[in-house]
């Protein structure tokens, strides 16, 4: 393990704690409107079958989703789903030098992929 990584910690721990506090973050700025969307992290991206399209549903770098918006639907067995925003560990720590730009990155990027599918944070009351 790097020096980096608290002892009994794992990167995967890690890499969650960082999402769940990024989240904290974004849902003071967009407050209730995040109420109906889940957050969810993944090793890595699905492998598409062509080229990844930029689009308000996906944040890229270059051509490697870093996140991911899925819209609300119904799943296999009929059960509605809510909305979620995956995020993809690997793709996004390997961009990181340390802890603290992980943590700012994993920001930056549900901030970027919240002002593509819900537009601009709430105002400050």
């Amino acid at each position: 393990m790097s020096s980096e990584v608290p002892a009994g910690k794992s990167r995967a721990a890690q890499f969650d704690a960082a999402v769940l506090v990024a989240v904290s973050e974004v849902e003071g700025l967009w407050g209730e409107r995040v109420a109906a969307i889940e957050f969810a992290v993944d090793e890595v991206p699905p492998l598409p079958r062509g080229a990844v399209a930029p689009s308000a549903d996906v944040v890229l770098d270059g051509a490697v989703p870093l996140a991911r918006f899925v819209p609300p639907g119904v799943d296999r067995r009929g059960r509605a789903t809510k909305a979620r925003v995956v995020v993809y560990r690997r793709p996004v720590e390997s961009r990181a030098v340390d802890s603290a730009e992980l943590a700012e990155l994993v920001t930056e990027i549900l901030t970027e992929q919240l002002n593509a599918v819900l537009g601009e944070p709430d105002e400050p009351a």
